[in-house]
C-alpha cells in the first residue's frame, strides 16, 4: 500500500510538472507591497526591469533578447501591450504569431524573469496613436482618453481580451506577472480621477486582481490623478536629480516602495533631426544611486528594437514623425548586439546580484551578412495602378473612407480657369503631400513645417488636380492624438479676398497591406520621376541579419518576403532598415519598394552595420535666419522678475494681464553665473491662471540653439517632454531670447518655467524680462 501510494504520488507529481511546462507556469507565489520595499514570496525584493517590446522584435528573436536582458543582471521584463496591433479592425482580435503576448511571457518565465504588464489602453511608446486604434477616429466627436462612453466601451472590450490572455499568468496563479499598470502618464494629458478609476476597474474586471496595480507619471504631475488604492511610481531620465524626483512622493507616502518605472536610457529619433544619444556613465551612475537606496527601476529602453511597417508614431507640437529604428541608444542595439553601454551596465549590475547568484552568460549575436547590390528592373507607376475610387462631394479625412494607414489620392477637375498666383489652400495636410496638375508636379507640402499653401500657375478649366497625401505616424502624445489623416477639412482656391471650396472628389486609397502592394501591374523599367512601386528578387546562399541601405531612395516603405520592414526618408538621420535574418530564406527572396518621391538610383545593397546618423536636412533646424537679430530697444518691458534656484516648476504671475499674439522671454542672467541658458518646459497662463494650450505654437526666433551635441532647439520648451530642453551654444553670452508666435490672440496672466531635471539645474535662468504684442517683433 505504501509503495502504491508512493507510485501514485510520483505519477501525480509528473502530471503536474508536465502540465506546468506545457502552460509555461511554475509554482504559485506572491508579490506584494511591503514597508518601503516590495515583497516577493514574503521577502524583500528590488525590481530590476528591462523594458523591451515584443512587437518591435521578431518573434523568432524573443528568447535571445530576454536572455540578453537576464545576462545584464535584470530580474524582470517590462512590456507594453499595443491595443491597435491586436485589434486592427473592430472586434477582430489577433494574439497569434508576432502578437502572441502570452507566449512572450512564457519565454520570460522559462528564464526566471518576471513580467510587468502595461496594457494601456494608451501607451505612448512613440507608437502609432500611442497604441490606440485608428478606427476610433471614425466617430467624429470621440474624445479619446476620457469618459466618452464609446471610448470606455471599446477600452473595456480590449482590456477583457488582455485578461483572457494574461490574467492567469499572474504570479499567484503560477505565472510570472508581478505588477500591472493602469493607463500611462495620464498627468501629462489631463486631470480626471474618475477616468483613471474607470480604467482601474476595467483592469480588475479583466482578472488582474492578484498583484499590485500601479500608475506612473512624472514627479511634476503624479498627484494630479493619483488614486489611493494604486501604487505610485515616477518616470525620469538619465542625469536626473534622484532625490528631487522622489521628494514629493516620499513626503506623501513615506512607507511606499520607490520605483522609477521609466528610467530613460537614451531617446528616440525623429525624421529630419539629429540622431539621439545619451551618456553611458551618467545612466549607470543613476542606476547605482537608485540601487544603493533600495529603489526599484525599469530601464526604458534596455532594447528598443525596430518599429516595423507603418507603426511609428509622431510628436506634436510641432508635428514630427518617428523613424523606423527604435534603437534608442539602448544598451542592446536595434539588432540585438551588446553595446559598450551594455558592458558598462553589466559590470555595474554584477555588484547587485542576490547572494550566491551570478549573471548568466551573454548570448552570442546572430550572424550578419552582406547582400550585393540589387537592381530593380520591374516598376509599377502609382498613377497607372489606381484602385477603384470612392466618390465624395466634400473632402473627408482618410478614416472616413475606412482606411487606416498608407497614402490617399484626392482627385478633382477645376470647374473654372485659374489665374496665375491663385493660392491652393489645404486645411490641413496630414502629413506629406504632392500636388499635381494634369500629372505635372506643382509642389510638395510637409506638415512638419506647417506647409499647406501652393501658388498655382495659370490653369485651364477642366484641369485634373491630384493631391497625393502620405499618412506618417499618428501623434502619440497629448490632445493631438485625435490625429486624422489625409486632408482633414477642405481645399480652397484663394485669390485676393475671394475663395472657392473645391468639391466633387474621386478618392483612391493605397493601404500598406502586402496583398495590396504585390497586386500591381509591374512592367520592365527602372528609375521613375514620380511615385511608383519597384519589385526585384535576390538570391542568398545563407541568411543572416542585414541592413538595407536606402541612401539612393526618396521617401516610402519597403516589404521583404511579404513583411513590411518600415519607412525610409532621404532626409535621415536613419538611412538603413534593419532586416532580420529570420525573415530571409536561402534561395530566392522578394523585395518591393514604394517610393513616393522617386529614387536617384533604383538599387539597394545590404550592409553589415546600421546607418542611423546621416542627416540631410533641406532647411535649417534652428529658428534664427542668417544675420537676423531681435531688436527690443523700442519695445515695452511688460514684466521683469527672477526665478528661484532649484529643480521643479516655478510659476510667475504678472502684475496685469496682456492681450498678445507674440511673446518674448529675454533671459538676462543664469543661476550659475555661466553663459549658457536652458529650459525644459514652458507654459503661458491664461486669464483664469491655467496653462494655455500650446498645440499651435511656433517658435518665431531664438538667439542661440545647440544642435551639434544634441537636439536642443527652442521648440523643446513645448514638446511635452520634460527630459528634452532648449539650450544655447557655449560661448554665446547673455542676454538670450526666445520668441513664441501664439498664432491667435490670447490673454496672458503669467508663466510657468521648468529648468532641466539634472542636479544643479545647469543653465537655469535667473533674471528675465517679458515682452508681448499683437504684431511681430522687429529684427
Amino acid at each position: 500500500m505504501k509503495n502504491w501510494f508512493s507510485w501514485l504520488t510520483a505519477v501525480v507529481t509528473l502530471i503536474v510538472l508536465i502540465t506546468s511546462c506545457k502552460d509555461g507556469k511554475g509554482s504559485k507565489g506572491s508579490f506584494e507591497i511591503g514597508d518601503k520595499t516590495f515583497l516577493l514570496n514574503g521577502k524583500p525584493f528590488v525590481v530590476k526591469a528591462a523594458e523591451i517590446h515584443y512587437t518591435r522584435i521578431p518573434a523568432e528573436y524573443w528568447e535571445h533578447r530576454i536572455k540578453m536582458c537576464k545576462a545584464l543582471g535584470m530580474n524582470t521584463i517590462c512590456i507594453y501591450a499595443f491595443w491597435n496591433i491586436h485589434e486592427q479592425k473592430p472586434d477582430e482580435f489577433d494574439f497569434s504569431g508576432q502578437n502572441d503576448v502570452a507566449a512572450f511571457c512564457k519565454l520570460a518565465q522559462k528564464h526566471d524573469m518576471y513580467i510587468i504588464l502595461r496594457p494601456g489602453p494608451y501607451v505612448c511608446a512613440e507608437w502609432e496613436m500611442g497604441g490606440l486604434p485608428w478606427w476610433l477616429l471614425k466617430k467624429k466627436d470621440i474624445q479619446l482618453r476620457t469618459n466618452d462612453p464609446y471610448f470606455l466601451e471599446r477600452t473595456r472590450l480590449f482590456i477583457n481580451q488582455m485578461g483572457k490572455q494574461l490574467a492567469d499568468r499572474q504570479i499567484t496563479r503560477g505565472g510570472n506577472i508581478i505588477m500591472v499598470q493602469v493607463e500611462n502618464e495620464y498627468g501629462s494629458y489631463a486631470t480626471d480621477k474618475e477616468y483613471i478609476a474607470h480604467i482601474r476597474d476595467m483592469v480588475k474586471g479583466a482578472g488582474f486582481t492578484d498583484v499590485p496595480l500601479f500608475q506612473c507619471d512624472w514627479s511634476s504631475n503624479f498627484t494630479n490623478n493619483a488614486l489611493d488604492d494604486l501604487l505610485w511610481t515616477v518616470n525620469f531620465g538619465t542625469g536626473a536629480d534622484i532625490d528631487q524626483q522622489f521628494k514629493k512622493l516620499k513626503e506623501l507616502r513615506p512607507n511606499t516602495p520607490l520605483m522609477c518605472s521609466e528610467f530613460w536610457s537614451g531617446w528616440f529619433d525623429h525624421w529630419g533631426r539629429k540622431h539621439e544619444t545619451r551618456d553611458a556613465a551618467t545612466m549607470v551612475n543613476g542606476i547605482k544611486e537608485m540601487l544603493d537606496r533600495n529603489i526599484s527601476f525599469s530601464l526604458y529602453m534596455t532594447h528598443g528594437g525596430t518599429t516595423f511597417g507603418h507603426w511609428g508614431g509622431a510628436n506634436s507640437p510641432a508635428y514630427s514623425a518617428m523613424c523606423s529604428s527604435y534603437d534608442y541608444d539602448a544598451p542592446i542595439s536595434e539588432a540585438g548586439w551588446a553595446t559598450e553601454k551594455y558592458h558598462i551596465l553589466r559590470e555595474a549590475l554584477a555588484a547587485y546580484m542576490p547572494a550566491g547568484e551570478k549573471q548568466s552568460e551573454v548570448p552570442e549575436a546572430f550572424p550578419v551578412i552582406e547582400i550585393p547590390e540589387i537592381t530593380f528592373t520591374s516598376v509599377a507607376p502609382l498613377f497607372d495602378n489606381l484602385p477603384q475610387p470612392k466618390e465624395s462631394t466634400d473632402i473627408r479625412p482618410m478614416e472616413q473612407f475606412d482606411q487606416g494607414w498608407g497614402s490617399i489620392l484626392y482627385r478633382t477637375t477645376l470647374p473654372e480657369e485659374v489665374k496665375e498666383g491663385t493660392s491652393l489652400v489645404i486645411t490641413e495636410v496630414h502629413d506629406w503631400a504632392q500636388v499635381f496638375a494634369d500629372g505635372q508636379l506643382l509642389a510638395r507640402l510637409d506638415r512638419r513645417r506647417g506647409e499647406n499653401v501652393v501658388k498655382l500657375p495659370a490653369l485651364k478649366a477642366g484641369t485634373r488636380l491630384d493631391i497625393l497625401v502620405e499618412a506618417m505616424g499618428r501623434v502619440n502624445f497629448d490632445k493631438a492624438i485625435h490625429d486624422r489623416k489625409g486632408i482633414t477639412e477642405k481645399v480652397e482656391l484663394v485669390s485676393g479676398d475671394t475663395s472657392a471650396e473645391l468639391k466633387n472628389w474621386k478618392v483612391y486609397s493605397f493601404p500598406v497591406d502586402y496583398g495590396f502592394v504585390k497586386d500591381k501591374a509591374f512592367k520592365e523599367g527602372s528609375k521613375q520621376d514620380g511615385p511608383a512601386y519597384y519589385r526585384a528578387t535576390f538570391n542568398l546562399d545563407k541568411t543572416g541579419d542585414v541592413f538595407l541601405d536606402m541612401q539612393t531612395w526618396g521617401k516610402g516603405m519597403v516589404w521583404v518576403n511579404g513583411k513590411a520592414m518600415g519607412r525610409f526618408w532621404e532626409i535621415g538621420p536613419q538611412q538603413t532598415l534593419f532586416m532580420p535574418g529570420c525573415w530571409l530564406k536561402k534561395g530566392e527572396n522578394e523585395i518591393i519598394v514604394l517610393d513616393l518621391k522617386g529614387p536617384e538610383k533604383a538599387a539597394i545593397r545590404g550592409v553589415n552595420k546600421p546607418i542611423l546618423d546621416v542627416l540631410r536636412q533641406e532647411v535649417p533646424t534652428t529658428h534664427r535666419k542668417e544675420g537676423q537679430t531681435l531688436d527690443l530697444s523700442k519695445e515695452k518691458v511688460w514684466f521683469a522678475g527672477s526665478f528661484k534656484p532649484g529643480n521643479g516648476w516655478q510659476e510667475i504671475t504678472f502684475e496685469k494681464p496682456m492681450k498678445i499674439r507674440q511673446f518674448c522671454l529675454e533671459a538676462l542672467s543664469s543661476q550659475d553665473g555661466k553663459e549658457v541658458a536652458s529650459m525644459a518646459e514652458f507654459y503661458l497662463l491664461g486669464s483664469d491662471g491655467k496653462p494655455l494650450s500650446r498645440q499651435h505654437w511656433q517658435i518665431g526666433y531664438a538667439d542661440s540653439e545647440e544642435i551639434k551635441s544634441g537636439n536642443r532647439t527652442a521648440d523643446k520648451i513645448y514638446d511635452l517632454q520634460e527630459s528634452t530642453f532648449w539650450q544655447t551654444v557655449q560661448g554665446t553670452p547673455y542676454p538670450h531670447t526666445v520668441v513664441i508666435d501664439l498664432r491667435e490672440e490670447q490673454t496672458v496672466s503669467g508663466l510657468r518655467y521648468l529648468p532641466r531635471a539634472e542636479q544643479g539645474t545647469p543653465g537655469m535662468i535667473k533674471d528675465f524680462r517679458v515682452y508681448g504684442k499683437m504684431t511681430p517683433f522687429s529684427y
